[in-house]
């Protein structure tokens, strides 16, 4: 086999091997080329991820009701309002 065949058969070789330690590692490239690793915990997203599960858990309750609009409508307001106060 040509020497410069085994050359580039091992620098592919190394360069996918490269590629997927960054994937591991979490290291994505943007656009422009850019290389930036993911964030692994991030607690405001986190803290997003877990209030949006919490509004998804009152949808459910509020669709398998079978009350009335304005039952509903006061429940709804009622939510609005015990958010406001843990936010404040």
């Amino acid at each position: 086999m040509n020497s410069w065949a085994i050359v580039a058969i091992v620098a592919i070789a190394v360069w996918g091997f490269v590629q997927l330690r960054k994937a591991r590692m979490g290291i994505v490239r943007d656009k422009q080329g850019n290389e930036s690793r993911i964030a692994q915990d991030d607690p405001e997203a986190r803290r997003e991820l877990e209030e949006l599960r919490e509004r998804v858990k009152v949808l459910e309750r509020i669709t398998v009701d079978g009350r009335e609009a304005r039952a509903i409508a006061d429940e709804i307001e009622a939510l609005r309002n015990e958010q406001d106060k843990q936010t404040s």
